[in-house]
């Protein structure tokens, strides 16, 4: 076989499904503990106007305790289904402020090293006022320290 197949040596997190982000939401709290590396797609549909910010927070539990913005890279497509992304750009902790176009995607790279000591938790935060945006989020776990046919839940 060539290729990635995500099943078996990765991990895949429904972090956001498709909701309106009307005041912001953040997505599930998920384990990087057996993983280095984590690939996370944030899609928006239909928007108003763009939302304000993708954060990305760093924690130390599943509960989001001590919830700490990060630095991440992050790859865009922001033309209205397009499927070329940009080249990588280095996100401040403070976080990246999306387009307004509909129908566009984010990838963000994190790395498990990048995380502080103590923190092996990550969730990603979409930040918004009163505009009315369609978005999701799903994030693919990789550099599994024990791959296999079925893997154990990250969220919990």
């Amino acid at each position: 076989m060539r290729g990635f197949n995500i099943a078996e040596v990765g991990h895949v997190v429904n972090l956001l499904p498709p909701v309106d982000i009307t005041g912001g939401k953040t997505g599930a709290v998920f384990s990087m503990a057996n993983y280095g590396h984590a690939t996370i797609i944030v899609q928006v549909g239909v928007s108003a106007a763009a939302f304000t910010k993708i954060i990305l927070n760093e924690c130390s539990n599943f509960a989001g305790a001590g919830a700490a913005a990060i630095p991440f890279s992050i790859y865009k497509e922001e033309t209205t289904l397009g499927d070329t992304l940009s080249a990588r750009e280095d996100v401040l902790a403070t976080g990246y402020t999306p387009s307004a176009n509909d129908n566009i995607f984010y990838v963000i790279e994190l790395d498990g090293a990048a995380l502080s000591e103590g923190k092996q938790f990550v969730q990603l935060s979409l930040t918004n006022g009163v505009n009315s945006v369609i978005a999701s989020a799903v994030a693919i776990l990789s550099g599994s320290r024990y791959a296999g046919d079925q893997s154990p839940t990250v969220i919990a």
